[in-house]
């Protein structure tokens, strides 16, 4: 008795101490060990989120944290408590463990770093002020980015989140129907869908776990916060599955749910209905300020050029115009398609199925197979080496410019007779070769951007297109999977076991994707004797492998859990995302149409439009160039017989210089063009499918290749035409000023 005594005052000691732990508010030292599995738990959820965060958080935002960390040990300057408390929120929503005062320290420490380093390296490299003038606007324009950066990257993260929210209430209100769990479904969701989205549902749920809020509910309030601003649909219809949990009715408590998902698509369709009228006037003064007027007033640099070459270096002034048209005018437009994108609302979107399932990583790769063994290349080794090739012979003329011997240029008959000399057209001036300004030089100068064009665009297209073909024909068979599940939803509900079902449905759907897919399903249960879910999710075998959908995955799994329950349960679970998959769908396609008529008009501009004006443009340049180049020789040769009385001619010979060589200012345009057709691209994508990386690489493969070619050809065709045009001028036009004699 006295035993029992003992142990029952130390159970009530126990408990008594735990009791005024827990509502003195302290936190336990050490749990014993009935309580230690679940801390063990919490401590491996917690690990696992680190974990998710380190893989899934993009490199540039580990790089950008790793950065600000490191400028705020050197130079700590925090902003005013405004701007502080903005700068926190953005930061904690791209899950960067940074800090304001590290944003503003990186911003300010890369001002003073490139502002010296530019202006010092320009200074030697050329003699100019411009570049000491250029260093401190280009660091102070950095600095004013890197300050706006956060803002940037919330943004970029809120797009391809917003991409996701369709999906997400997609899973919670599937696995809600059947189960009426919000941590269960939350997890679910977060298991099916890709970062960014899974990463903010695993943080919901890491917050409880780690007993930073007492529910899930609480914890849920807390992150739809963040979208208050921007995503009143995505709050609403997470709230209508709180309230259902509520609901004591069950067709009450499933009609909330079916109302989460259709709130979330009608205000879907009305923000991108609104977006797609206010977007025309944007994407116009883009396209104008952007592509159009720059490229148009490349016509007159060479007028210009030619003015101003008789003082200053040639080269120098090239060197000027690089810089506004191959660094300032890119950097501008890119940041003002992407303001455009910041304000797209959420849509629809694709992923990239590769990182969803690793298995499907090696299709980035050129697989060549010698027998039974396999080898993979690196596509951007086959990208370098086209690229290296084509530089090096486009940079020629260049290289040999440079590497003419100093002593060579006193000897006439070398300057003269020279084959490099008159096929690359270099001009003496002040005892150094300037150019080339020849015809020959122009047309090899073309493949520098066009090895820069093919080496980019063959990167991405052999990256990405066995990737994107695999994703459309998983996109084709969720197409046709509505269909075939409201089929099997009717065999289960006749009573007919699940396995049964899967080949009644293969029958009927013979021929068509879908039929596949059952059809392998089927073949796994009858020949290989697998039950349902291996036959499914099989790591070597399961029908999975061959369609990587997670619509299609998260739809089987919701499958096995309600059959669990009974073939009535699992019947309606799968007709009712059955009609899911359809309101998506249909959604999903009024959007692709409210978009139709931008994106068709930006993607004419990126293909041929932008190429095809700036080959014209070097074109005509080029004829500029020669007919001056060829009058300031005449103008020259006239001043010489004329003697030094020819005041005149001496006049016009000073107003006119070499010129910008065609070589330079057509390479110039070029990896403007290259630029541009990049950000376009990157831009259309981001209207069209959003935040859909695999898109956006395959994009970028198919216009780099035809747009560097097509500009190319054009500047090919038009630089050897108007150049014979040139000639036949000058030949036939006998060029003096009258009145002038020796």
């Amino acid at each position: 008795m006295a035993e029992k005594a003992k142990k029952e005052d130390a159970l009530i000691a126990k408990y008594r101490a735990r009791l005024e732990e827990e509502f003195s508010g302290k936190k336990p030292k050490a749990r014993e060990a009935g309580a230690s599995g679940r801390d063990e738990k919490k401590q491996a959820y917690t690990a696992n989120y680190i974990s998710f965060k380190k893989e899934l958080l993009p490199k540039h935002l580990s790089l950008y944290e790793k950065l600000c960390n490191t400028a705020e040990k050197i130079l700590k300057i925090s902003p005013d408590k405004k701007k502080a408390a903005e700068l926190k929120e953005q930061l904690d929503l791209c899950h960067l463990a940074t800090t304001p005062a590290g944003t503003y320290s990186l911003a300010i420490l890369a001002f003073i770093i490139s502002a010296v380093s530019i202006s010092l390296l320009g200074y030697v490299l050329f003699k100019s002020m411009f570049f000491i003038i250029y260093a401190v606007m280009f660091g102070a324009v950095l600095m004013a980015a890197l300050m706006k950066l956060p803002e940037f990257f919330s943004n970029s993260w809120r797009l391809k989140a917003s991409n996701q929210m369709v999906q997400c209430i997609f899973y919670v209100a599937t696995y809600m129907r059947h189960t009426s769990n919000l941590e269960l479904a939350i997890k679910f969701a977060a298991d099916h869908l890709s970062a960014p989205l899974s990463l903010d549902l695993r943080k919901v749920l890491w917050d409880v776990e780690t007993e930073r809020y007492g529910t899930i509910r609480e914890s849920l309030d807390n992150y739809l916060q963040t979208w208050e601003k921007w995503n009143s649909e995505f709050i609403e219809a997470f709230h209508l599955i709180e309230g259902s949990l509520l609901e004591p009715s069950d067709d009450r408590r499933l009609g909330m749910v079916d109302k989460a998902l259709s709130v979330m698509l009608e205000e879907t369709y009305e923000k991108m209905l609104r977006y797609a009228h206010e977007l025309k006037g944007p994407i116009t003064m883009l396209y104008m300020l952007g592509i159009i007027l720059p490229v148009l007033g490349l016509v007159i640099l060479p007028l210009v050029a030619s003015f101003m070459t008789s003082d200053v270096n040639p080269y120098t002034l090239a060197m000027y115009i690089a810089l506004l048209y191959n660094i300032t005018l890119p950097l501008i437009i890119y940041y003002a398609g992407k303001m455009v994108l910041a304000k797209r609302p959420t849509g629809y979107g694709e992923t990239d199925i590769s990182e969803e399932n690793p298995e499907l990583k090696k299709y980035k790769k050129v697989i060549i197979r010698l027998g039974k063994s396999e080898t993979e290349i690196n596509p951007a080794l086959i990208a370098i080496t086209i690229a290296a090739l084509l530089l090096i012979i486009g940079l020629l003329p260049m290289l040999l410019g440079a590497t003419t011997p100093k002593e060579a240029l006193t000897q006439e008959p070398y300057f003269d007779e020279s084959l490099q000399v008159k096929f690359l057209d270099y001009r003496m001036k002040k005892d150094s070769l300037t150019g080339p300004y020849g015809l020959g030089a122009a047309v090899i100068s073309l493949l520098v951007p066009l090895g820069i064009g093919l080496g980019i665009g063959i990167y991405y297209k052999i990256k990405s297109s066995k990737i994107i073909k695999i994703r459309e024909n998983t996109k084709k068979l969720e197409d046709e999977f509505s269909s075939a599940l409201f089929q099997l939803g009717n065999r289960l509900g006749d009573g007919i076991p699940a396995e049964m079902a899967f080949g009644k449905v293969a029958e009927q759907t013979k021929g068509t994707t879908t039929g596949e897919f059952f059809t392998t399903v089927s073949m796994n249960i009858r020949r290989l004797g697998m039950g349902l879910q291996q036959a499914i999710f099989d790591p070597a075998k399961g029908a999975l492998i061959y369609f990587p959908s997670t619509i299609i995955e998260s739809t089987m799994k919701v499958l096995i859990e309600s059959s669990r329950k009974g073939p009535r349960i699992a019947s309606e679970a799968i007709i009712n995302v059955s009609e899911y998959i359809k309101q998506i769908h249909r959604v999903n396609e009024r959007l692709k149409d409210l978009m139709a008529d931008i994106i068709s008009d930006m993607k004419q501009q990126t293909h041929i439009l932008a190429p095809a004006i700036a080959g014209i443009v070097v074109g005509i340049t080029s004829m500029i160039v020669t007919i001056l180049g060829r009058l300031s020789q005449n103008l020259a040769s006239i001043t010489t017989g004329a003697g030094t009385g020819s005041i005149g001619t001496q006049g016009l010979m000073n107003l006119f210089g070499e010129g910008i060589p065609t070589y330079y200012f057509q390479i110039i345009v070029g990896l403007y063009v290259v630029e541009i057709v990049y950000i376009l691209t990157i831009l259309t994508n981001g209207i069209e499918n959003g935040a859909d990386r695999l898109g956006e690489e395959y994009s970028i493969g198919n216009n780099m290749v035809s747009s560097t070619i097509i500009y190319c050809v054009i500047s090919l065709i038009v630089i050897v035409m108007f150049n014979a045009i040139a000639t036949v001028i000058m030949g036939t036009l006998n060029v003096g000023v009258p009145g002038v004699t020796g």
